[in-house]
C-alpha cells in the first residue's frame, strides 16, 4: 500500500510512520480482544479476525500474541486471519494475577498512559506511584488525572501531596470527567496520530471521561459504593476508540491488582537511590547505623515516611518478581528429556 489515501485512512487508527510497509497483506489495528477472537480496524471499517495457528501454540509467550493496540498483517480471505504482529513502539505490561508468573499486556503502541484516580476514597498516592513504576520502561509517558475535582474536595491539598512524591516534571491535572472543557485540557495528549491508554480503579470515572472525550454516551457508567468509592466493572474488556480530536484512546477495565513484572528500574525513586549512595557504609541497612543518609532525610522531613515505606515495598516486590522471572527463564532454557529410555538403555534380564 503506497496510496496517500491509504496512509490518511490509517492515520485515523494511530498509524505514525510516514510510509506504509511494503507488504501486500492487509494492514489493520487490533481494537478489541474477545474469547472468540479479535476485532480489528483498517481505518475504514471494523471487522472480526482470528489469530493464525502459531499464535495458538501451547506454551507460547503471551506477549507474542496480538494485543489491543497492535498493528497487524492479515490475509485477504473472507474470514480474515491475523498472520503477523508488527514491531511495537511501546508496550505497557503488568504481572498477571495469581501464583504463576506471567506478564500481561495492557496496551501497545501508545504515547501516553492516563492514570485516572478519584479525589474521593479512591485517592491513594502510593497506588499512583505503583502505576508510574509500571509505566517506566514502557516507552509511553504517564499523565496523572485527578477526577471528581467538582465534588468539594481540597484539590490543592491533593496535588501538594503528590508533588512531594512524584518527579517535578510529572504531568498532573485535576478534572471534572463530565465537563466538556476536559476535552480541551487533554487535547495535547489525544491529538491526531496520538494514542493513549486510560487506566485506574473501578469507580474512578474512566467510562464517564471516555464518554466526554467521545462526545456521546457510548460507554456504560455506574454508581460507586459510598464506603470505599469503588464501582462495578462497567468496562469488561479493553477497547481502542477513535476520538473526535483525531487521537485514539484505549479504555480498560478497573484494575484491582497491579503486580510488578520484575523488570522495573524504579526510576521514580531516583532521589532515594541517591540518598542511599551517600550513607557512610556501603552495606547500610538504613536502620540504626551511624551516618545513614536515609534516616537523616527522614528525620529532617526531606523524605516522607510514606514514600520510604512504599519504595521498600515496591523494591522488595520487584526483587521477588525478578527472581521468579529468572527461575522461569532457566526452566524454559533447560534441555527437555522425554522420560523414555533410549535404545540400548534397557537392562537385560539374566537367565
Amino acid at each position: 500500500m503506497t496510496d496517500s489515501s491509504d496512509l490518511a485512512r490509517l492515520r485515523h487508527i494511530g498509524w505514525r510512520d510516514p510510509a506504509l510497509p511494503d507488504d501486500p497483506r492487509r494492514l489493520a489495528r487490533v481494537v478489541a480482544q474477545h474469547r472468540a477472537g479479535y476485532e480489528v480496524h483498517d481505518g475504514s471499517v471494523a471487522f472480526n479476525a482470528q489469530p493464525a495457528g502459531p499464535f495458538l501454540k501451547r506454551g507460547i509467550d503471551p506477549s507474542l500474541r496480538p494485543a489491543v493496540g497492535d498493528f497487524v498483517f492479515l490475509d485477504h480471505a473472507s474470514h480474515p486471519v491475523i498472520e503477523a504482529v508488527l514491531p511495537r513502539r511501546s508496550v505497557l505490561t503488568r504481572a498477571a494475577a495469581g501464583e504463576r508468573y506471567e506478564r500481561q499486556i495492557i496496551a501497545t503502541n501508545i504515547d501516553y498512559v492516563l492514570v485516572l484516580t478519584g479525589l474521593d476514597g479512591d485517592f491513594n498516592p502510593s497506588r499512583i506511584e505503583r502505576y508510574l513504576t509500571l509505566v517506566e520502561g514502557s516507552g509511553a509517558h504517564p499523565v496523572v488525572l485527578l477526577s471528581k475535582a467538582d465534588t468539594g474536595v481540597d484539590v490543592a491539598a491533593a496535588i501538594a501531596a503528590l508533588e512531594t512524591r512524584l518527579p517535578a516534571d510529572a504531568a498532573v491535572h485535576a478534572i471534572n470527567a463530565k465537563d466538556p472543557a476536559t476535552v480541551g485540557l487533554l487535547a495535547a495528549y489525544l491529538g491526531p496520530g496520538m494514542s493513549a491508554v486510560l487506566v485506574g480503579s473501578s469507580g474512578a470515572g474512566k467510562s464517564t471521561l471516555t464518554n466526554t472525550l467521545l462526545g456521546e454516551e457510548r460507554m456504560a457508567t455506574g454508581a460507586v459504593r459510598t464506603n470505599d468509592s469503588r464501582g462495578r466493572h462497567t468496562t469488561t474488556h479493553r477497547a481502542l476508540l477513535s476520538l473526535p480530536t483525531g487521537g485514539c484512546l484505549i479504555d480498560t477495565p478497573g484494575m484491582r491488582e497491579l503486580k510488578l513484572t520484575g523488570e522495573e528500574n524504579l526510576d521514580l525513586f531516583a532521589d532515594i537511590e541517591t540518598l542511599a549512595a551517600q550513607c557512610r557504609f556501603a552495606d547500610c541497612s538504613h536502620g540504626n547505623e551511624p551516618g545513614c543518609a536515609i534516616q537523616a532525610a527522614l528525620a529532617s522531613g526531606e523524605l516522607s515516611p510514606q514514600r520510604w515505606r512504599n519504595y521498600l515495598k515496591l523494591h522488595d516486590e520487584r526483587e521477588e518478581q525478578a527472581a521468579t522471572l529468572e527461575a522461569r527463564l532457566k526452566r524454559k532454557a533447560a534441555p527437555k528429556t522425554s522420560g523414555k529410555p533410549r535404545r540400548g538403555d534397557w537392562s537385560r534380564s539374566e537367565d
